[in-house]
């Protein structure tokens, strides 16, 4: 059974950076792809980053240029490098492989001066 494990969320200024991380525990990360959401208060569950085995990406139309997704295999772990962060990404966030699988418990990122 998979389990994952995020991390690196925070209290950031409008315009400021964070890094989250997921560890993925279990076998199979090397084949999944692996997906980021995230999810506001009040609003559903939206997906704004995945990245295939191979190294393709891609994302949501509002993350896009400002987000970067990446993984590391032998480290069964996923990135999410989020630049010029602003109020309307204060969201929980969690990665999940695709399809999904039981979820871990987020991450907190508030945006907010």
């Amino acid at each position: 059974q998979v389990q994952l494990v995020e991390s690196g969320g925070g209290l950031v200024q409008p315009g400021g950076s964070l890094r989250l991380s997921c560890t993925a525990s279990g076998s199979q990360f090397e084949t999944s792809p692996m997906g980021w959401y995230r999810q506001a208060p009040g609003k559903q569950r939206e997906l704004v980053a995945t990245m295939t085995p191979g190294g393709a990406r891609n994302y949501s139309p509002s993350v896009r240029g400002r987000f970067t997704v990446s993984r590391d295999n032998a480290k069964t772990t996923t990135y999410l490098e989020m630049n010029s962060l602003t109020p309307d990404d204060t969201a929980v966030y969690y990665c999940n492989s695709i399809p999904n699988k039981d979820w871990g418990q987020g991450t907190q990122v508030t945006v907010s001066s």
